[in-house]
């Protein structure tokens, strides 16, 4: 090889890495912004945007997938109807995407239990006990996987608790005819509090702790947590529902021993 051809195949070799080197930084710095807008501004239509972009610059990048996962859930929680349920199963497809890609980590089978329970809350929790069992199945695999830091896993227990807490709102005896008679206050409480324990100042889990609590008639450790919401600072955007059911069952228990 003379010493042009060598010149132009170094000059080749370099302006591939700098391009591959931009085109890393450009979908980095898209998710960034994303993340920004998805959880600061809590602007969903724009932070998916971002996500989309990115998506056509890195397509297959599971760090990409389970973020359109969570925007879609973020837009179907604030949409209805047929729009809302579009978008939960929207939320599925990427998050299958994302397990297929990295099926070792723990935000992907999170993000996809979060889909599935909006799904099976939008056909009714026990209309829909295939949604419930996959829900469990994927949240149970995160937290046995054990990565992508405390906010992770402390949302996993949550969603898990809260998986537990929703089937003990009908009898027991109801619910094994669906496949759901797994459902357990003691195992709701247990996965609630280790959900505040990895991040305590999050005041959704405080909410469904207290009422996991009136479900299983422990009043004062209820009102514990329900008078915790109100001191904690405001967080998600839906932190001011949060703060007014929290109000609404401290109203309803008050006298209760």
């Amino acid at each position: 090889m003379n010493q042009t051809k060598t010149f132009n195949f170094l000059l080749a070799l370099l302006f591939l890495f700098s391009a591959g080197n931009i085109y890393s930084q450009d979908w980095k710095k898209l998710v960034e912004e994303g993340d920004k807008l998805a959880v600061k501004q809590f602007k969903n239509a724009d932070a998916l945007k971002k996500f989309e972009a990115a998506d056509k610059l890195s397509p297959n990048n599971w760090e990409i997938q389970w973020r359109l996962s969570r925007s879609y859930v973020d837009i179907g929680e604030h949409s209805s109807g047929n729009s809302q349920l579009a978008n939960f199963e929207k939320a599925k497809t990427f998050a299958d995407k994302a397990i297929k890609l990295a099926p070792d980590k723990s935000i992907n089978y999170l993000r996809r239990a979060i889909a599935n329970g909006r799904i099976a809350l939008f056909k009714s929790v026990f209309s829909a006990p295939g949604y419930v069992n996959d829900a469990r199945a994927d949240v149970e695999k995160a937290i046995k996987l054990g990565n992508g830091g405390s906010e992770v896993q402390a949302t996993a227990h949550y969603v898990l608790g809260r998986t537990h807490n929703k089937l003990c709102e009908k009898a027991y005896l109801v619910r094994v005819p669906l496949g759901l008679g797994w459902g357990d206050i003691d195992v709701a409480i247990k996965e609630l509090n280790a959900a505040i324990k990895l991040r305590p100042n999050f005041r959704m889990f405080h909410l469904e702790l207290g009422k996991a609590y009136i479900e299983d008639e422990q009043y004062a450790k209820a009102r514990t947590h329900l008078n915790k919401v109100a001191t904690i600072p405001f967080l998600d955007e839906d932190d001011a529902a949060v703060l007014s059911e929290a109000k609404k069952l401290l109203n309803e228990i008050k006298n209760e021993k």
